[in-house]
């Protein structure tokens, strides 16, 4: 089962990262949305697909058509980095067309897509309005912003970004969201990391317990992605590092915080 992709050299605009056809995934597919000003535009076809634009650093002019009616988008964006503040996220609904023009040096972006059953409406989500939370304590706790969240309609995604300080640890006491017992919800995640200084690195371990017992870690470094079809998934930052990373939960269901603690490390809660 292959859980870790290495982060590897843009392919044109759109660079595929995972998918169901490269992952253990049924749901999710990500990414790279790269451009520069003055090169063509990026048209993208939704389909049966929900998809959300999280912009990374830059900016970007997005105009949207289709079963959602036109929305036009101008010069969204501008943080320099994830690690310059919360982010801005374009959700799409399915049966729509987008289409991204950079409008700034240094545009990035992920694009996020999960099958949708419904179409909710369209909807920007700029940095003031994303949940922002600081969790855990001592060496476990971190910053936390949700933009498709509880504070918006989607059909299946849910996606925010988690800013770990260095050698500090997220996802802590390690949890997982891979069935319906204790108060969980199936959902598949992934996780695409970002380091300040880039040259930096973190770890991630995922494992489960049972008859399908697994148990796994993997070096992380900038632009790298984890999979997560099961199991606990903790992360902690390197030393001197600070760890980002964007992640996105797509399932039958939708409910954040629908997952339990691993019972062995639930005490440092107390």
């Amino acid at each position: 089962m292959q859980l870790f992709y290495p982060h590897a050299p843009s392919a044109g605009p759109r660079t595929p990262i995972v998918s169901p056809q490269n992952a253990p995934l049924k749901y999710l597919r990500v990414e790279w949305l790269r451009l520069a000003p003055g090169e063509a535009p990026v048209e993208i076809a939704t389909g049966p697909d929900e998809l959300a634009l999280d912009i990374l650093s830059g900016r970007c002019t997005a105009r949207l058509s289709g079963a959602c009616g036109p929305h036009a988008y101008e010069q969204i964006g501008g943080r320099r980095s994830v690690f310059d503040g919360p982010p801005t996220m374009l959700y799409v609904p399915r049966d729509s067309t987008l289409q991204i023009s950079a409008a700034s040096e240094g545009f990035e972006a992920l694009l996020i897509f999960a099958p949708a059953r419904s179409a909710p409406p369209a909807r920007l989500i700029g940095p003031e309005e994303c949940i922002l939370k600081t969790v855990g304590k001592d060496n476990w706790q971190r910053q936390v912003a949700t933009s498709i969240g509880e504070n918006m309609a989607a059909d299946r995604l849910i996606i925010g970004e988690t800013l770990n300080p260095p050698g500090n640890w997220s996802s802590a006491p390690p949890h997982k969201h891979d069935s319906y017992e204790n108060g969980e919800v199936p959902m598949e995640e992934v996780y695409i990391f970002r380091l300040d200084p880039p040259q930096g690195f973190g770890f991630q371990r995922v494992y489960a317990y049972g008859p399908n017992a697994f148990d796994c870690a993997f070096a992380v470094q900038d632009g790298d992605t984890v999979v997560l079809p099961r199991g606990y998934h903790p992360v902690v930052a390197g030393p001197g590092y600070r760890l980002a990373y964007i992640w996105a939960l797509a399932g039958e269901a939708r409910r954040y915080g629908a997952w339990s603690d691993d019972p062995k490390h639930a005490w440092i809660k107390d």
